[in-house]
C-alpha cells in the first residue's frame, strides 16, 4: 500500500508501481536470507547471545526499510521508460517530510545496495506484463468485451488483488484443500501457486470480465483456457476467491 500511494504521489505509471513492489519483495527476501545466514561458529553461542544478535539484525532491517522502499520506487521509475523519473531531490524531500535525515550520498548508496543484492537483475516480469499480454491475445481472438473497459477493470482488480493478496490466497488454499486449517506441508506446496503470475493474470482477467458482463464470462474463460492451458476450474476458483473479498461475502 505504501508503494502504491508513493507511486501515485509521484505520478508513476502502473508498470513502475508493480515493478517497485517486485523489486522490494525480492530485495527484502535476499536481505533477510543474508542477514540471518550466520556462520557455524556464531550458532554455537548461548541462546541469550543469539537472541540479542537476532534482535539487532531485525532492528537494522527495520531502521532502513523506508529508505529501501523509496529506493525501490526510484529504481522502478528509471526502468519504466516513463517521462517521470524520481530524482534524488524528490526522494530526499519526501523522506525529510517523514522526519528522516538521510543525505543524497546515503540515498545513492541505498540504490546501489539494492542493485548489488539483486545482482543488478531488477528488470523482472510483473503480473501486469502477463495481464496485458493476455488481453492483447484475447483481442486478436475476438473477445466480445471492449478492450479499453476490460483493461481499466483489470487494473483495478489487480490493484485490489495485490493489496488483499494474503487473504485472497488463503481463501484459494481453503478452496483447493476443502479445509480451513491447512497443514504446514500444504502451505509449503501452495507457495508455487502464489508465485504463478500466469494464474494470477488469468484470474484477474476472468474476474474483470465477470464484473463487466457476466454473459460473456464463459467465452473469456474458454479463451484463457485455450491460451494458457490453465483449467477452467482453476480459473473459476481464482475468480471466486477474488470476488469473495471484493463483495465481502461467500455467497456462490
Amino acid at each position: 500500500e505504501f508503494v502504491f500511494l508513493l507511486a501515485e504521489k509521484w505520478q508513476l505509471d502502473e508498470a513502475a508501481r508493480y515493478q517497485a513492489v517486485e523489486i522490494l519483495e525480492r530485495f527484502m527476501i535476499k536481505q533477510v536470507e543474508q542477514t540471518f545466514r550466520s556462520p557455524r561458529g556464531a550458532r554455537k553461542g548461548s541462546e541469550r547471545a543469539q537472541g540479542r544478535g537476532c534482535g539487532s539484525r531485525k532492528d537494522a532491517v527495520c531502521d532502513t526499510f523506508v529508505l529501501r522502499l523509496v529506493s525501490c520506487v526510484q529504481l522502478a521509475s528509471k526502468l519504466s521508460l516513463h517521462y517521470q523519473i524520481v530524482n534524488s531531490d524528490t526522494a530526499l524531500k519526501f523522506l525529510q517530510s517523514l522526519k528522516y535525515s538521510y543525505t543524497k550520498q546515503e540515498l545513492l548508496e541505498s540504490e546501489l545496495a539494492i542493485l548489488k543484492t539483486l545482482h543488478f537483475q531488477i528488470n523482472v516480469s510483473t503480473p501486469l506484463t502477463y495481464v496485458e499480454l493476455l488481453l492483447e491475445v484475447l483481442g486478436h481472438n475476438g473477445c466480445l468485451l471492449p478492450a479499453k473497459p476490460l483493461h481499466e477493470m483489470c487494473m483495478r482488480v489487480l490493484d485490489f488483488s495485490y493489496l488483499m493478496r494474503d487473504a485472497i490466497y488463503d481463501t484459494l488454499l481453503n478452496i483447493a484443500i476443502e479445509n480451513s486449517t491447512p497443514s504446514q506441508l500444504q502451505v509449503a506446496k501452495f507457495l508455487a501457486v502464489k508465485e504463478d503470475f500466469m494464474l494470477l493474470a488469468v484470474g484477474i482477467i476472468s474476474t474483470s470480465a465477470f464484473i463487466l458482463n457476466p454473459k460473456h464470462w464463459n467465452q473469456v474463460v474458454e479463451h484463457l483456457n485455450c491460451i494458457t492451458g490453465i483449467t477452467s476450474q482453476s480459473i473459476l476458483e481464482f475468480s471466486y476467491a477474488v470476488l469473495t473479498h471484493i463483495i465481502g461475502s461467500t455467497t456462490p
